[in-house]
């Protein structure tokens, strides 16, 4: 790609940044689109969040990407919010426009957009989250948005849990869908959960390398045949909890798919142009 006088940036907000696959995403897709543009990984300490937030209108950038640790603290610095960005209460992409900065968060969006891949459809069902965090959180307002009839969330029972309850009360609400959370440890009630849902989601970290032995569950028994599993872990590719699951001929998927199509969606926003996934997509799944 040659860099011109008139090639606008893009790019990544994070600490760190340097491993991420964002840049190889993006500048593949606007090479594809004819879009003179490059995108760039910005590793940036607390300090100087403030006055690179203002940087993206002061350079004209096309939009940015955030990542830990900045996904809530670049909030105070932005003109306006997604209506999914609000209830998750984090953002991952900016978009410039004539009303100055505006927030999205584009990772439930991905979740939602990758189940197709797997033939999946969960509106109007039910569906189970193992984890809390971040990741749950998108996942669950997305999911609650798109029209999904029940979210069963299922966390231990750390210090944040009031938290995360009065949260998701907050986005049943707005969202008219049935959102509980309970404690991890109640197998039996885990074990209803899925015997009911169409979809469990582990949205932990439980299961990543250097841990690929461990589960966040300890009893498969209520897996059952209309089940999909999906582990929002992507090293490794194959968690435990997937490797169980496709022994029982479940269907499975892992968090590629979500990083893929989350990256998409802000590119849309900021191009109004499609990432061609026909090129970026084996990119991903060989990095």
């Amino acid at each position: 790609m040659e860099i011109t006088g008139y090639t606008r940036l893009a790019g990544l907000i994070a600490k760190p940044a340097k491993h991420s696959i964002s840049p190889l995403m993006h500048n593949t897709a606007f090479k594809a689109n004819n879009i003179d543009a490059v995108y760039l990984s910005f590793e940036v300490e607390k300090p100087q969040l403030a006055a690179v937030i203002k940087s993206i209108t002061a350079l004209n950038m096309i939009g940015a990407n955030v990542s830990m640790p900045y996904k809530m603290a670049v909030i105070p610095y932005l003109d306006e919010l997604s209506e999914a960005a609000k209830l998750i209460g984090a953002v991952n992409t900016i978009v410039p426009s004539g009303n100055g900065l505006v927030g999205h968060n584009t990772d439930g969006n991905g979740f939602m957009r990758s189940l197709a891949d797997i033939n999946v459809d969960i509106i109007k069902k039910e569906m189970t989250i193992i984890g809390a965090g971040g990741a749950a959180t998108a996942i669950c307002v997305q999911a609650a948005l798109d029209g999904v009839k029940k979210i069963n969330v299922f966390n231990r029972q750390d210090d944040f849990f009031a938290t995360s309850q009065a949260k998701l009360e907050t986005i049943a609400q707005k969202t008219q869908c049935t959102i509980t959370l309970r404690d991890l440890a109640d197998t039996k009630a885990v074990n209803t959960a899925i015997y009911h849902s169409h979809l469990l989601v582990n949205a932990t970290a439980v299961g990543m390398k250097p841990n690929e032995d461990q589960t966040a569950l300890s009893d498969f028994s209520a897996f059952h045949e209309n089940l999909a599993v999906y582990d929002v872990i992507y090293n490794p590719r194959e968690t435990k909890l997937l490797q169980i699951a496709k022994e029982k001929g479940l269907k499975t998927a892992n968090g590629l798919g979500m990083l893929l199509y989350q990256g998409a969606y802000a590119f849309e926003l900021w191009t109004g142009k499609k990432m061609p996934l026909e090129i970026v997509k084996p990119l991903v799944e060989n990095s």
